[in-house]
């Protein structure tokens, strides 16, 4: 190949790639259905993928979009991802990413003090980070078990597969926290505690953080909340546990995969979570070896957000599922579970199945999930652009049966 291989080089396929992204053909070519002998070139390649890549994916920004915890990411990060795809950095060697590191320790010494951590690293999401945490627990402190409650994330009974230790898990209360009637011994445990479930977005008691031999915060969903002056006092007690989970492709708004794991006493975890070689300059620190710069397009929506910035799109979620709870209470033909905690919603009809209600209304508008054997509609404010007014009229309609 000539030294000037322009598959290499910027070129105006990079401008013809942001076109498509602003306006994307709904004409779907169908894509070989084997791997081409020759090529057809970057740009028509462009032309064939982009109507399957944007008009065969969920539209997270739409009006109606309140369906996962997954929301739509603001366009600086689009650009800085643009920027580490094309440099490839790799934070395992610091030779080729000496900005990248610097950029994640800026964004942990950022956002560490806010939960009484004092270091971390980020990882690829949280089921890597709740492993890093629970890995640093056995090495670290000699845990013998994990405890956690029925509504903790899988990723909690993944890491105890994983580890080899035996798993213990707490039934719930009736607003769905872990029930503190059924938590036994803990002495020898790691106690998990979930700041907003995956289903109802409900925050265990903090208080339990530092009453077991190592405390475990998953605060994937609900951590941000803590740079907010109105909800930080929902995750007070945090700053007592020896870890936190955050993820930052959610309420971060940060594209996948990026999280963060934080420790207390970062010395001691990655003491326990490091391991070196003879090919490595430094020692590899956690689950993950090779890992890009996912650092980046945080502190670039850190920068430009700012965190008041960040806290008022938060606050702005937070206000826009009570808005919408506060609709459900006015119909008569609605059973609402519960006011929502961290911006979870969960209601069910009256008058006819869930999944029939379910089916009337718009797609990606909400999920579903079980509670106590039966189906409820979930509601989750990841999505700032959503039109609560819009979103509550439509209910309105279904449960009439006059929507469109």
């Amino acid at each position: 190949m000539s030294k000037k291989d322009k598959s290499f080089l910027p070129d105006t396929g990079l401008e013809h790639a942001v076109n498509l992204l602003r306006q994307v053909s709904k004409i779907q070519e169908n894509l070989p259905d084997r791997f081409p002998e020759r090529g057809i070139g970057e740009v028509q390649t462009l032309d064939l993928l982009a109507p399957h890549v944007f008009g065969r994916a969920a539209r997270l920004d739409d009006s109606h979009a309140l369906a996962h915890m997954d929301p739509p990411t603001p366009w600086i990060t689009w650009a800085t991802t643009l920027w580490n795809a094309r440099l490839n950095q790799n934070l395992l060697h610091p030779a080729t990413a000496p900005f990248a590191i610097e950029a994640e320790k800026k964004v942990m010494d950022w956002l560490t003090p806010f939960f009484g951590m004092n270091g971390g690293h980020m990882c690829s999401g949280s089921t890597i980070a709740n492993l890093t945490a629970l890995w640093a627990a056995r090495d670290a402190k000699g845990i013998e078990k994990i405890i956690a409650s029925k509504a903790a994330h899988i990723s909690i009974e993944k890491a105890a597969k994983i580890l080899g230790l035996p798993y213990e898990q707490i039934s719930t209360n009736t607003s769905g926290q872990i029930d503190l009637d059924k938590i036994g011994d803990i002495s020898n445990a790691c106690l998990v505690l979930t700041a907003g479930t995956t289903a109802t977005g409900v925050i265990d008691p903090l208080t339990l953080a530092g009453q077991a031999k190592w405390t475990h915060v998953d605060a994937a969903w609900a951590g941000p909340l803590r740079l907010s002056s109105n909800h930080a006092h929902l995750l007070d007690g945090i700053d007592k546990a020896d870890s936190v989970a955050i993820s930052a492709h959610k309420w971060f708004f940060q594209p996948k995969d990026s999280a963060l794991i934080m420790f207390r006493d970062a010395d001691l975890a990655n003491s326990a979570i490091s391991l070196g070689g003879d090919y490595l300059a430094v020692p590899n620190i956690g689950v993950q070896g090779s890992r890009g710069a996912s650092a980046i397009p945080l502190l670039a929506t850190m920068i430009a957000w700012g965190k008041e910035g960040i806290a008022d799109r938060i606050d702005h979620s937070m206000s826009m599922a009570n808005i919408l709870a506060t609709e459900l209470t006015k119909e008569d033909k609605i059973s609402l579970w519960a006011m929502p905690k961290t911006g979870v919603t969960i209601f069910r009809p009256l008058t006819m199945s869930t999944e029939k209600f379910f089916q009337c209304l718009p797609e990606g508008m909400f999920s579903t999930c079980m509670l106590d054997n039966e189906k409820w509609l979930r509601s989750v404010a990841a999505n700032p652009l959503a039109d609560i007014e819009e979103i509550a009229s439509t209910i309105s309609e279904a449960i009439r049966g006059t929507i469109a």
